[in-house]
This record gives C-alpha cells, sequence and structure tokens, in this order.
C-alpha cells in the first residue's frame, strides 16, 4: 500500500549548471500529472512522464527540474571584459549613424540584466539529458520510498481500525437473536400496564412477534457485512492501486450497517451501530490518503 502524498527531490551537476529536481504529490481521484522543464528541453516531457506512471498510479504528481548556476565558485558576478565589449558594440554602432554615444546607469543595468539571464540559461539538451535524467530517477526513488513508508503507516492504522470494526460486528452479531425475545417482554410489559391481561400463547400476541422477528432479523446482512470486512482487510494487504477498490467496499459496508440500524430497533445494538458508523467514518476519511 503506498500514500498518495510525497515528496522527493535529487541534484546533479551538468558542467557549471546545477539541475535540480522536485517531485510532488498530494491527494486525487485519478492520477493528474504535470511537468515544468526549461523551455527548450520540451522533448523530454513525455519520457518524463512515462517514467513518473511507473511508480504513481493516482494522486496530484508535479515534477519540477530547474536549472541555476553557470559561474564559475568564486567568480565575479559581473563579466568586466562582456560588458565592455557590448559598450564597444554600442558606441560603433552609435558611430555608423553619425550621433554620440553616452552609457547611462539603465544601459549597464540591462547589459547586466542580459548577461545574467544568458549565464544562467539551460545548457544544450543533448549533453545534459542524461545527467537530467539520472536526477529524475533518483527523485522518483525518493518520493516512492516516502510514499511506501507512508502507505505501511496507513496500512498498520487500517487494520486495527477493522479490528474494531469487527469488534463492534460481533457485539451486533450476539446481540441480535435476542432482540425477538425482548421485544416480546417489552410488548407484554406494556399490555400489563394498560390493563390488557392476555395469554402468552394469545394467537394475536404470537402473531405480532414473529411479524417483529421477521422485521428485524438482520442475519443476512450481518453474513454479507462479515464478508465485505474480510475483503476489505485482504484487499488493503495486496499491492498495486488498492484506494479505488477499498472505496467500494466501504461504500458497501456502509449500506449494510445502515440497514441493520434501521431493522433492529434495539437499544443496544443501536449503540453498538453508531459505533460501528464512527469508526467506518475514520476508514473511509484515512482511505482518501491511499493510492
Amino acid at each position: 500500500m503506498n500514500s498518495m502524498t510525497g515528496y522527493g527531490r535529487a541534484v546533479a551537476a551538468v558542467g557549471r549548471h546545477t539541475l535540480t529536481v522536485q517531485i510532488t504529490a498530494v491527494n486525487r481521484k485519478g492520477l493528474d500529472l504535470s511537468v515544468s522543464l526549461p523551455e527548450d528541453w520540451a522533448e523530454m516531457e513525455s519520457e518524463v512522464i512515462e517514467r513518473v506512471r511507473k511508480v504513481a498510479l493516482r494522486g496530484k504528481v508535479h515534477v519540477a527540474l530547474v536549472v541555476s548556476g553557470g559561474g564559475r565558485t568564486g567568480e565575479s558576478p559581473v563579466d568586466r571584459t562582456a560588458v565592455d565589449r557590448a559598450l564597444g558594440e554600442l558606441e560603433k554602432l552609435a558611430a555608423g549613424r553619425g550621433f554620440k554615444f553616452e552609457p547611462t546607469p539603465e544601459l549597464l543595468w540591462e547589459i547586466l540584466r542580459e548577461q545574467k539571464k544568458a549565464a544562467e540559461e539551460a545548457p544544450p539538451i543533448g549533453g545534459a539529458k542524461t545527467a537530467a535524467m539520472n536526477a529524475i530517477e533518483e527523485a522518483l526513488r525518493s518520493f516512492a520510498a516516502m510514499r511506501a513508508r507512508e502507505g505501511e503507516a496507513l496500512l498498520i492504522d487500517f487494520l486495527r481500525r477493522i479490528e474494531k470494526l469487527r469488534g463492534h460486528l460481533e457485539a451486533i452479531a450476539s446481540r441480535a437473536p435476542h432482540v425477538p425475545g425482548a421485544y416480546r417482554e417489552q410488548l407484554f410489559l406494556r399490555l400489563r400496564q394498560a390493563g390488557l391481561e392476555l395469554d402468552l400463547n394469545d394467537e394475536r400476541v404470537l402473531k405480532e412477534v414473529a411479524l417483529f422477528a421477521d422485521r428485524c432479523d438482520v442475519s443476512e446482512e450481518i453474513t454479507r457485512l462479515r464478508s465485505h470486512v474480510e475483503q476489505l482487510m485482504h484487499h488493503l494487504r495486496g499491492g498495486g492501486e488498492v484506494g479505488r477498490k477499498a472505496e467500494f467496499i466501504l461504500q458497501e459496508i456502509g449500506r449494510e450497517i445502515h440497514t441493520i440500524g434501521s431493522k433492529a430497533n434495539d437499544l443496544t445494538m443501536a449503540r453498538v451501530v453508531i459505533e460501528f458508523k464512527n469508526e467506518l467514518e475514520r476508514v473511509r476519511e484515512q482511505i482518501a490518503n491511499v493510492e
């Protein structure tokens, strides 16, 4: 089992440039994948998507590859030679058109800005692709490992909660056979309180008790509920995509416990049904985090 949330990061060097890869993921019904690459590296996108799909089946996943650097460590942030060269070319251009060239602070700033931009431009993809893909693979391994760790923690929590559901279910199963008898006793008590003394074997009383016993019979629902809970336990222990099917099983469990609560008409069972529903809701909230 994997969590849908995760994070992975890797850094690689290509000449004087640094490649930083970050992969993030949050919950989403399906797989919503986006990739951010340097403008000139767009051809890599399909290959990146293919590799991400091997480790992520659900979630909103974003892959960002950022290129930085371009200057040597300790190197002056201003390339004076390049600035002089640019000013010289501008001066020649002005002289050729017959007007005086006078550099301004704004012009110097623009030259420096373009210089910095050129230094930080991504290197050609041909010489950087191998390093970039290796960094992406490293980030994906870190990303997948984090999702697996969180998934393991979720599984432990699920198993603990399913044991609670089992306990509530067995309490319901133990109480169910006693519900018609309890109703019979209550019926006789109400009749006596109303001053109606009827024989315990009166046909009308027996018919009422029989009809109630039929209406409140939840044996089929308990059988199906047991099956669903065991199926959920088995499914959560499986690999691959777990979340979608688990959500469907939880929906069926919710349907059965709702029916039991509606049919039972017994205070003791109603209390257990409420506890079951509360725990089931906690499982539903957590399953939204599972891939």
